[in-house]
């Protein structure tokens, strides 16, 4: 049985989602205290249909690794091919 990956580096992350028909998307969100913040979001064609996020726009790729960066967070893949967003802190 395979076990889920953990992709940090930028070339590895926009092959795999873009090898999956997906793009990157980003949103400002507040949070309870007035801050704002960035939300990234992976939005893939075949799951996203007909489905709109509030507030998520799309970005470049350049934005969002920066951000991804920023967070410090990391691409966990499975092998099923779902995906999610994880604290690069996990991966230690």
């Amino acid at each position: 049985m395979k076990q889920a990956q953990m992709l940090t580096r930028h070339r590895d992350i926009q092959n795999w989602v873009t090898d999956r028909r997906g793009r990157p998307a980003i949103a400002r969100v507040r949070d309870r205290f007035g801050d704002e913040r960035a939300q990234l979001k992976l939005r893939f064609s075949q799951h996203d249909e007909g489905r709109e996020d509030s507030g998520m726009s799309p970005c470049s790729w350049t934005a969002w690794l920066a951000e991804l960066d920023r967070q410090h967070l990391a691409l966990k893949v499975d092998p099923a091919g779902d995906c999610e967003l994880v604290s690069r802190q996990v991966m230690n």
